[in-house]
């Protein structure tokens, strides 16, 4: 497993800043001229500008200072992303139905999280690996079930029923959640001349989503 901080880079900062997720598709045009595309990736990667994000010498030193903490790109850390950071729809306060985990079986304690976007046979189901602490709440058959029945490990995403409440055969597992994508940056290097800084010119401060 890739070296990881559990440490949240600066929200402030984050929330300025910019990026979503990317793909990455083969195409190759035949003679007739109709395409055939094949994703390379099942999973999408996000990628961020952090830079973008910085209004002032303070924030170029926090910055500074977090890079160094982590060791440029060796260590991972925590990125709020403001567009995609809750199970719920924007807008929306996090509920237990949100999204489906599975279905239970009366053995099965585990369940991972994972949010899904679209719907029917077009939907894309992806994984949450850093929920936040203290947001997950979960419902089984609809119905909410209490902290004390469940766990939440908050560095992996997985949920564990203790072995008294474990979800009956059919039961639907739901659950509702923020969260944070695991990200480090994308260079070894900070370099930010100060005379154009001050003269308006913003730094390029790349990160990439990690998998985990």
């Amino acid at each position: 497993m890739a070296a990881f901080h559990e440490v949240l880079f600066p929200t402030d900062l984050s929330l300025r800043g910019r990026g979503g997720p990317r793909r990455r598709t083969e195409i190759v045009t035949t003679g007739s001229g109709r395409e055939e595309r094949n994703a390379r990736w099942a999973h999408a990667l996000r990628a961020y500008d952090a830079g973008s994000g910085i209004r002032s010498l303070d924030d170029l030193a926090t910055i500074v200072a977090f890079f160094e903490a982590r060791r440029g790109r060796l260590y991972g850390f925590r990125w709020r992303d403001r567009l995609d950071d809750s199970s719920a729809a924007p807008g929306a306060a996090p509920g237990p139905r949100d999204q489906r985990l599975g279905t239970g079986d009366g053995t099965s304690a585990t369940f991972a999280l994972a949010k899904t976007y679209g719907e029917g046979e077009g939907a894309y189901r992806r994984l949450i690996v850093k929920p936040v602490a203290g947001s997950v709440r979960i419902a089984v058959a609809g119905i909410e079930r209490p902290a004390t029945e469940w766990s939440a490990d908050t560095t992996t995403g997985r949920i564990t029923f203790l072995p008294a409440n474990l979800p009956p055969p059919g039961a639907l597992v739901t659950a509702g959640f923020l969260f944070h994508v695991p990200v480090r940056f994308d260079t070894d290097a900070l370099e930010v001349d100060l005379a154009a800084f001050t003269a308006g010119e913003i730094p390029h401060i790349p990160l990439v989503e990690i998998r985990l």
